[in-house]
């Protein structure tokens, strides 16, 4: 028995990952009328929000108010995620490629400008890294993605009729409730309500077994995605490939600019972990909807990453 606990500590991400893409087959498997489909849809949109909530409302109850601040490697990250994603706009807008290839190019456009995974400041505390660090670029990098996107989104994608200003206050509505008011709640109990805020601190590992329900939902998600699909295999192979080097690309900026600054854990997190969700809004709201595919296998890539860091973490 304690060595089937040790292995779910030691891979409760991969473990996750497994149980949500097999219970999207064993769903479909089983004698429900489409009736039930739409329950089951409506059921994960309330429920993984809600585990999101709880989870940042934990891990920002850690984090000192007064140490959230700008930091050099953050100018240094979003200078990255804006500049390639605006390079590859302007290479699209000025070089009329050919559909197939502008696709690709937009998923890893995307892939690159997408903010900050919420989920980032769990994974961040139990590798060790700068909470304070990761929940101000989690910050920065949503309002960069909003104004940048908004700006840049109509120059390769003319069809799209939406102003800045709606296109803006959409993007940031999408993470408002779910980053910003947990935040506020965790500060004001930290000041109002000692007591309740001292209690919270006490759960020590909640927040990341909460993520792990959240991450099979997540990954339950992405696997009906890809099946019902009508793109062809080898295209979706060619997406994944293009999502996991951007992934492995920015992972190593963030590890290599982190390093400088004696911050690596953070800013590799800040950088590779990935709100995989907005991506796949992104792509359906703005871009090809195709290069939603793209969101779904960074969501495995990003999560494979974290599990081989957590396990060179517990065993170090």
């Amino acid at each position: 028995m304690n060595r089937v606990i040790r292995f779910l500590k030691d891979w409760a991400l991969p473990v996750s990952m497994i149980v949500g893409i097999a219970a999207y087959f064993l769903f479909v498997a089983l004698p429900f009328g489409p009736q039930a489909h739409v329950v089951a849809n409506r059921a994960v949109g309330i429920i993984q929000p809600a585990l999101l909530f709880c989870m940042l409302f934990l891990s920002f109850c850690k984090v000192d108010p007064g140490k959230i601040r700008l930091r050099r490697w953050h100018l240094w990250l979003a200078l990255i995620q804006s500049g390639s994603f605006i390079l590859m706009a302007l290479i699209i807008h000025f070089c009329h490629c050919p559909e197939n290839l502008q696709i690709l190019i937009e998923s890893a456009m995307i892939c690159l400008i997408c903010p900050t995974a919420t989920a980032a400041v769990v994974v961040t505390d139990k590798l060790g890294g700068n909470m304070p660090g990761i929940v101000t670029y989690t910050m920065i990098a949503n309002i960069m993605t909003a104004v940048v996107a908004s700006l840049f989104i109509p120059m390769i994608n003319p069809g799209v009729e939406i102003s800045f200003i709606q296109a803006f206050s959409t993007m940031i509505a999408k993470v408002f409730s779910l980053l910003v008011v947990p935040l506020i709640l965790a500060v004001l109990v930290r000041y109002l309500l000692p007591g309740l805020h001292r209690q919270v601190l006490k759960t020590k590992d909640l927040a990341f077994y909460l993520w792990t329900v959240g991450l099979a939902l997540a990954l339950t998600v992405t696997t009906h995605s890809i099946v019902h699909s009508t793109v062809p295999a080898l295209f979706i192979i060619g997406i994944g490939l293009v999502s996991l080097l951007c992934c492995l690309l920015q992972f190593r900026l963030g590890w290599s600019i982190g390093r400088h600054y004696h911050d690596q854990i953070t800013a590799g997190q800040a950088l590779g972990q990935k709100n995989t969700i907005f991506i796949i809004w992104l792509a359906y709201t703005f871009m090809n909807p195709v290069t939603a595919v793209a969101g779904g296998m960074y969501s495995i890539w990003h999560n494979v990453i974290n599990s081989w860091q957590l396990y060179k973490k517990r065993h170090a």
